[in-house]
């Protein structure tokens, strides 16, 4: 296979003359191009008087590749050799276990460790505290329109994870071929094929619902069990190395292999381990606001005259500045057209994330506004990162009125610290309510202080950014696990078949990169035991 990138055409092109135009420059027959498929799309919108589809194109020809190398190319083409990769499921070499592995989540980590130790076999048994989810659907909507909070069945705890009730972003900075085996399992499961191809591909979260329950169901076919309301509440280790789990208070699960996929909110999960000696250490996190602006308004920032072009894909944007504190501020999982959300997994606690449907159509854009905190911040206890975030999130609640009302704050306002007495074009999104504060009084003042100086540097990056009717919402604080728990070069904690894995415990952050981490977990399980 050959591979041809950084093709430009004008959005205003059709994709149908993508290969004709590539077959007029490189100066062959059609006949010559025996197969061919997109790699990769993306939007160059840098000149705002053309804006341009960035393609790679992946060519299967009957001529060979130094003949091809020879012909001039235009400006910009390169061209190279690939292999292709075709990821292959290693053999288990053991005897069979005495027990099925068990894997503690279903997020993406839990669900594709599990979907690899059923292709080989194993018949993995997964546990979920949450509910399915047409359940944990009812649950969301419980909360969302009432204020009332299921503390085992939200936003983050539930079938399919966090992510379930995200954007259901796809891009990932891992380089790994695994990828493509993660991007075609979920294309089989019901996500758009343009997922393959798309620079920034995305699900949203109305088609992650169905992507996640068709995972579950193969899993299942392939002999695994899947056990929704089933809560890991304790571990039972001899000389070093796991035995059985107990799950629900009561119930022993016999068990030499146990995964841990438990996601960045397992906080009780967190400290059940903890007292059982399995070694953790505080991990550097990122905390902050949510801010919304008119998604017109991106549209225009990015997209200049074409902005209203139905042609042309939502506008988003990610930005990093470094600031004179020697901090970092960034946004983080920008929501085109879509909604901020309740995320709290806790009584007394209110912490929001973003969210979007597959067509992204809502009237508002949403970020994270965030900066980093590290323990020097929070302290060095493997615990304390979790104290920080939820001391913060019962601030933010408080400051609502104690009913999952948002505290909320035009971003022109928390810039001159007084409180906002009325929404101006921009509305909020968030559900079931808010509640004008001065969100000074909801975080530490480091945070917020980096904040109001990151605003006109991101307005240099994106025109408009710091629009005075741009809405900040309180808070976020969880954008990664604030825990790593200590794992070797098998992949195992300090306790013998017991696998850490994923965002939640530190080595993963978000669905691609939480995927390939419980594939490569299987992997080594298949060959270790």
């Amino acid at each position: 296979m050959i591979r041809i990138e950084n093709i430009h055409l004008p959005f205003t092109r059709p994709q149908s003359e993508l290969l004709p135009h590539i077959i007029m420059h490189l100066s062959v027959q059609e006949a010559d191009i025996l197969e061919w498929k997109i790699s990769k799309k993306s939007t160059d919108a840098r000149k705002k008087k053309r804006i341009d589809f960035v393609y790679s194109v992946d060519i299967k020809t009957s001529l060979s590749f130094d003949h091809l190398a020879s012909i001039p190319l235009p400006k910009g083409w390169r061209i190279k050799k690939i292999d292709p990769f075709k990821f292959s499921i290693p053999k288990f070499k053991s005897q069979p276990l005495h027990h099925p592995p068990i894997i503690v989540g279903t997020g993406p980590c839990g669900l594709f460790c599990g979907l690899i130790l059923a292709e080989a076999g194993l018949h993995p048994v997964l546990i979920e505290r949450g509910k399915c989810v047409p359940d944990r659907i009812q649950d969301v909507n419980l909360l969302m329109e009432h204020g009332r909070l299921n503390p085992e069945s939200n936003i983050q705890f539930g079938e399919g994870g966090a992510g379930t009730f995200s954007d259901g972003k796809l891009y990932t900075l891992v380089n790994d071929p695994r990828t493509h085996y993660v991007f075609d399992q979920l294309v089989q499961s019901g996500a758009p094929k343009e997922i393959l191809y798309d620079a920034k591909p995305h699900i949203g979260t109305d088609k992650l619902q169905i992507v996640v329950s068709a995972l579950k169901e193969k899993i299942v076919a392939l002999g695994g069990e899947i056990r929704f309301n089933t809560k890991l509440t304790d571990c039972i280790i001899h000389d070093g190395h796991i035995q059985s789990i107990e799950v629900n208070h009561g119930q022993r699960l016999p068990s030499e292999i146990l995964i841990l996929a438990i996601g960045h909110s397992a906080r009780d999960t967190f400290e059940m381990l903890f007292r059982n000696q399995l070694k953790m250490e505080a991990k550097a996190f990122s905390a902050g606001l949510r801010i919304e602006h008119l998604q017109s308004r991106i549209q225009k920032s990015q997209y200049g005259n074409f902005c209203n072009d139905p042609r042309l894909p939502s506008a988003r944007y990610k930005m990093a500045v470094h600031l004179p504190s020697d901090r970092g501020a960034y946004t983080f999982c920008m929501c085109p057209g879509g909604f901020v959300v309740p995320a709290a997994s806790e009584p007394g606690g209110l912490v929001t994330n973003g969210m979007s449907l597959y067509a992204q159509e809502g009237v508002n854009a949403n970020s994270a506004l965030l900066v980093n905190v590290t323990p020097q911040d929070f302290g060095h206890h493997p615990l304390a990162g979790l104290e920080f975030q939820r001391t913060w999130e019962q601030r933010a609640y408080s400051l609502g009125g104690g009913d999952f009302t948002a505290p909320v704050q035009l971003l022109g306002d928390f810039l001159k610290n007084r409180v906002s007495k009325k929404f101006r074009s921009v509305f909020p999104s968030y559900q079931p309510d808010t509640q004008f504060v001065n969100l000074l009084d909801c975080l530490p003042d480091f945070i917020s202080r980096n904040i109001g100086l990151s605003i006109p540097l991101f307005d240099q990056k994106l025109k408009g950014f710091s629009h005075p009717d741009a809405i900040l919402t309180g808070v976020e604080t969880r954008s990664s696990s604030p825990v790593r728990i200590v794992r070797d070069e098998t992949y195992q904690s300090n306790v013998k078949g017991v696998f850490p894995a994923g965002e939640g415990a530190g080595y993963a952050g978000g669905i691609v990169s939480s995927a390939l981490d419980g594939m490569k977990i299987a992997e080594q399980i298949l060959t270790l035991f």
